[in-house]
């Protein structure tokens, strides 16, 4: 009997892998292949493992910015790799896509399939930084990118970059819109207001996720609204993000019964079907997931025209884009469907169409088997 063949998902962390990548990895599973993750514990090892995927622990830090430590992690990838002789290593996030890819070429002779998701750029790419140590990236990116590498994109903006800066050069690489949703799980629901009416933003409290817009355009907009809705944030605080807003400065931010903030949910379908209007004003993205959730669910949309996340709106079809950083126009168009309950309804029909023709998690798997070579 034939040894069965393995593909290596390496991620940062396992929540993400489950919020993610998760469904892919089942369904590799189910095609016949040994599962490995290769990600940070951080307390979610049994749940994957309970799904019949292997886990390997690898010490990657999101902040991690010392020298030492980040070169034991490449070595100890490029040990597991050379161990277990993946068939396919499908890299995701920044860090791991670049010292999976560095570890990789460590293995010289190696045949080994190396698939890099690019779910967005990071925060060294993000709001204008231009850094030492986007330039140090970019040196390594040169060096880890110059091997027999393929590269998955969530949205076209990642692709120009990307040819801009040389790697792309062998037509190397795949569109595919995002981690996917199953739409079967996440359907439609009509809208039921009881009481105010509810803005819903699920992402973690990260300055570059817009948080402070969102507030700002809820103070604008509280002189009307006080009393008839609620802006609700939905998500963890996270220290390890440069980018990440601190649990005591958020809280002097809130105003209770207005703006509030309820944490990480583990199930968000419940507190998107209680939604009227979903927003997330982000400064860049991949594709976020938490919009095509909201699509799912059929709810209007108000985010940024930005990479990523203008790929999830139609403007003024299923909701509308609005300048990054610009709380002002986010409280307009935020106004305009707070006040318009039969757009809200009309334009979530439509997010829900665009989702299902666009952005399933079908849709994605079928992509994804396709570019590893496989037939469904």
């Amino acid at each position: 009997m034939s040894e069965k063949k393995k593909i290596f998902y390496v991620v940062n962390v396992d929540w993400f892998f489950i919020s993610h990548r998760l469904p892919l990895a089942i369904a590799m599973k189910n095609k016949g292949f040994d599962v490995f993750l290769l990600a940070r514990d951080t307390g979610r090892r049994s749940e994957i493992e309970e799904c019949g995927i292997h886990f390997l622990n690898v010490d990657f830090d999101r902040a991690g910015k010392n020298p030492l430590k980040e070169l034991k992690v490449i070595a100890h990838l490029t040990n597991l790799f050379a161990k277990y002789q993946p068939n396919i290593i499908h890299n995701v996030t920044i860090k791991p896509v670049l010292y999976g890819s560095l570890a990789a070429r460590l293995n010289r002779g190696k045949n080994f399939k190396i698939f890099n998701a690019i779910s967005g750029l990071g925060y060294n790419f993000i709001n204008g930084r231009n850094g030492l140590v986007q330039k140090i990236l970019k040196g390594l990116m040169q060096l880890a990118y110059s091997g027999n590498v393929q590269f998955i994109f969530q949205n076209p903006d990642d692709i120009s970059l990307y040819k801009t800066m040389g790697f792309l050069d062998r037509g190397n690489y795949k569109l595919i819109k995002g981690a996917g949703v199953d739409e079967t799980i996440f359907s439609y629901k009509q809208p039921v207001t009881t009481g105010r009416i509810k803005v819903v933003v699920t992402a973690r409290m990260l300055y570059d996720k817009g948080i402070v817009e969102f507030i700002d355009a809820a103070n604008l907009l509280k002189i009307n609204w006080e009393n008839k809705a609620v802006f609700v944030l939905a998500g963890d605080i996270d220290d390890h993000n440069p980018s990440g807003i601190s649990e005591s400065e958020l809280q002097r931010m809130l105003i209770p019964g207005y703006i509030e903030w309820i944490g990480h949910q583990k199930d968000v379908r419940p507190l998107l079907e209680e939604a009227d209007i979903v927003c997330l004003p982000s400064y860049r993205e991949g594709l976020p997931k938490s919009l095509i959730e909201a699509m799912a669910v059929g709810r209007p949309i108000v985010t940024t025209n930005v990479p990523g996340c203008k790929e999830c709106v139609e403007h003024e079809v299923n909701g509308y884009l609005v300048p990054a950083k610009d709380h002002v126009a986010l409280a307009e168009a935020l106004g305009k469907l707070l006040s318009d309950k039969d757009s809200r309804e009309k334009m979530g029909r439509l997010s829900r169409e665009k989702m299902v023709e666009e952005l399933s998690l079908k849709k994605v798997i079928s992509s994804t088997f396709e570019y590893y070579g496989l037939h469904e």
